[in-house]
C-alpha cells in the first residue's frame, strides 16, 4: 500500500508513532501541545524507528469533549507545516471531521485516520455555523489520500461515551447498562468485520484507491473489556476477512490497564504483548506511543519468525 509516495509492503509490521498536540489526551496530553516540542518529538520518533507519524488535535479518550473544527485545525496546522519542512515521513491526521481532514490534506498530510470509519455523517456532525459538511470519504478521494478506517459502534454518541467510559473503569464487562448486551466472544469477528465491510464499501464507492486503505478493528472504542480481549484473541480471523492492510492500536489502552491492574504509565509490557499479537497475525501497522521499545521488539520478533 501507499501513504504519500512511500510504499509499505506486506510481510512487515510498520510503526505509526503517536503525536497528540492536545492538552487532554489520556497518555501524553499537554506534553507536545506547541509546535516546537511537537517537532522535537517527531524527530525523536523518526530516530527511534517510526515509519508514519499520526498527529491528533482532539483527544478521543473516554469522556472526551468535542472541540470545534477551527480549534482542531489551529492545533495541527503549524505542526503539519513544520513537519513537512523538516522531515520526509508520511503524516497521518487523527480526525473524524471532514473539514479538518480537508485542511490537513491541503497542507500536505498524507493519511486520514478516522475513528468513525467514514461513517461520521451518521453522528450528524456539522460545522460550528451549522453548515453541512462533506462526507469524509469524498474528501479523502478528492486528494487521492490514504486512510485508516477504524471500527466503532454506530450508536448515539452519548451512549457511546457512557459505555466506553464505564468499560474503561471496569464497570462494564460482559454486558452493558440499560439492557445493552455485550457481543458473545466468538461473534466479535462477524460484528467487527461486518461493520468494517460497510466502511470499506463507502471508501470504494467514493473512489478511494484500494492501495491507500488500512483497516483498524478499533480496540478500546465502543467495546466492553471482554469484547476488546475478543478482538485480540480473534485478530487473525479479522485480518483474514479482508485483503487490505490492518492496523492495531492498543498502546497503553484500558484493556491492558484492566488486565494488569496498572495505570497508563505502567503499560509498556502489556502493549508489547499486543504488538506481538499484531506481528503474528499479519498486521501491517501498529500505532504506539513508545516507538523505540516497539521498534526493537518487532525487529527481534520478525527475525524469529523469518523463514
Amino acid at each position: 500500500m501507499y501513504i504519500g509516495n512511500k510504499e509499505f509492503v506486506s510481510g512487515y509490521t510498520y510503526i505509526m508513532g503517536i503525536l497528540n498536540v492536545t492538552p487532554d489526551s489520556f497518555s501524553d496530553g499537554g506534553k507536545y501541545a506547541d509546535a516546537d516540542t511537537a517537532l522535537k518529538h517527531i524527530e525523536e520518533m523518526i530516530k527511534d524507528g517510526a515509519d508514519v507519524i499520526d498527529i491528533g488535535g482532539e483527544s478521543t479518550r473516554p469522556g472526551y469533549e468535542r472541540i470545534s473544527e477551527t480549534e482542531e485545525i489551529e492545533r495541527i496546522a503549524p505542526v503539519i507545516e513544520r513537519a513537512k519542512e523538516h522531515f520526509d515521513i508520511p503524516l497521518s491526521i487523527d480526525t473524524y471531521k471532514p473539514e479538518v481532514a480537508e485542511e490537513a490534506l491541503r497542507l500536505g498530510a498524507h493519511l486520514i485516520n478516522d475513528i468513525w470509519g467514514l461513517k461520521g455523517e451518521n453522528l450528524k456532525y456539522v460545522r460550528d455555523d451549522g453548515a453541512i459538511l462533506p462526507d469524509m470519504a469524498s474528501v479523502i478521494a478528492k486528494y487521492n489520500a490514504s486512510c485508516c478506517i477504524m471500527h466503532n459502534r454506530l450508536m448515539a454518541e452519548e451512549t457511546f461515551q457512557r459505555r466506553t467510559a464505564e468499560s474503561n473503569t471496569g464497570k462494564i464487562l460482559s454486558t452493558g447498562t440499560s439492557g445493552e448486551k455485550g457481543i458473545p466472544e466468538r461473534s466479535i469477528v462477524a460484528a467487527v468485520a461486518g461493520d468494517l465491510e460497510q466502511s470499506l464499501k463507502a471508501a470504494y464507492d467514493a473512489g478511494i484507491d484500494k492501495n491507500r486503505i488500512i483497516l483498524d478493528p478499533g480496540v478500546g472504542f465502543g467495546k466492553t473489556y471482554e469484547e476488546n480481549l475478543g478482538v485480540l484473541k480473534y485478530l487473525k480471523d479479522i485480518c483474514n476477512a479482508f485483503d487490505v492492510p490492518m492496523l492495531l492500536g492498543t498502546s497503553k489502552k484500558s484493556v491492558i490497564g484492566l488486565t494488569l491492574g496498572l495505570g497508563k504509565d505502567e503499560r509498556t509490557e502489556g502493549t508489547l504483548a499486543t504488538t506481538a499479537r499484531a506481528v503474528e497475525c499479519g498486521c501491517m501497522f501498529v500505532r504506539v506511543h513508545e516507538v523505540k521499545e516497539n521498534a526493537r521488539f518487532i525487529k527481534m520478533y520478525e527475525a524469529i519468525l523469518a523463514d
